[in-house]
């Protein structure tokens, strides 16, 4: 017998049931083995913009490198660059090359082809547990906790019953569609009258939807790194909002450092921040911290951002 469900948190808007298997488990991130080292992907969710999520690529590759190491070793670090437009109506190859397998140190090289073209590659490395007595990090900010925060369908709700903020959407219109297997929580929601004072900052809670479970840890840095991508990018523009609207967006490269242990399935805020726009590019460092002020998971990115300046009727 199941247990029973906890109230709908009304404060947050009413999170959804825990109990169900994640389809980022489930369906985004189990491929279908081809061959040794050759695996197929498919699309679950698929943008407004008709390209593949950057995410969905990124973790779909560290799975087809993380089957082809052994057990006892955990990716600590990935680099990946996106070199062609991802095609939503095939599936993915990702083929994977054994680069190195070292006695504490394992390196793969993946590439997704469609078309049999490569649209992105990446190299992985795993590293076997090695304690150390040199250990620091950042602290974490102190912000709200996510229990006390709207999520994304209540935040939505409040702008439609404000007349003022109806044509706004506070720029949540990006992650409205249910299908998106990941649910955020906004620690500073952007209104009309905070545009023109907008830093290139911004803190959200995120987690997968569903349930995953101790499990794996490899499986939990797999989905880390298709959370990773989400609205990521997006923070290079956040000063510029009031002034321009993106024209054109996407990434060129990514990259992960996997620090400590976490549950990908529990709450973790989602530090992110621009310190550099220009040349029609942005650059973003981002932060993945556990509850308890843990430092998980460090994240860099580079992407294309064309903009142009809106017209006179509207600002968003």
């Amino acid at each position: 017998m199941s247990p029973p469900q906890d109230p709908e948190d009304e404060q947050g808007g009413g999170d959804p049931p825990r109990d169900l298997r994640s389809v980022l488990v489930t369906s985004v991130l189990n491929l279908e083995p081809l061959d040794e080292d050759l695996f197929r992907g498919t699309h679950y969710w698929v943008p407004s913009t008709q390209r593949l999520f950057g995410g969905q690529i990124v973790g779909q590759a560290l799975v087809a490198a993380a089957k082809s190491v052994s057990e006892d070793v955990h990716v600590h670090s990935l680099h990946c660059y996106f070199v062609r437009t991802g095609d939503p109506k095939v599936p993915v190859l990702y083929q994977v090359e054994r680069t190195r397998t070292g006695a504490s140190f394992s390196v793969r090289f993946v590439k997704a082809v469609q078309h049999g073209r490569p649209i992105f590659i990446c190299q992985a490395s795993f590293q076997k547990a090695q304690p150390s007595p040199m250990q620091h990090q950042f602290s974490m900010p102190a912000v709200p906790p996510p229990e006390e925060l709207l999520n994304h369908k209540a935040l939505i709700d409040q702008c439609l019953r404000d007349p003022k903020l109806q044509k706004y959407q506070v720029g949540l219109n990006r992650i409205a569609a249910q299908e998106v297997p990941i649910e955020i929580k906004l620690v500073n929601p952007t209104t009309p009258c905070k545009l023109k004072k907008m830093e290139p900052k911004q803190m959200f809670w995120v987690r997968a939807r569903g349930h995953i479970g101790e499990g794996d840890m490899k499986m939990h840095c797999c989905v880390a790194a298709y959370i990773s991508d989400f609205a990521f990018l997006g923070t290079a523009i956040l000063p510029h909002r009031w002034q321009y609207k993106v024209d054109f967006m996407v990434s060129l490269d990514h990259s992960m450092w996997f620090h400590a242990p976490f549950r990908a399935d529990h709450w973790m805020l989602y530090e992110c921040e621009s310190p550099w726009a220009g040349s029609s590019r942005g650059l973003v460092h981002g932060r993945l911290w556990r509850q308890d002020g843990v430092l998980a998971v460090s994240c860099a990115q580079e992407g294309v951002i064309r903009v142009k300046p809106w017209d006179s009727t509207s600002k968003l």
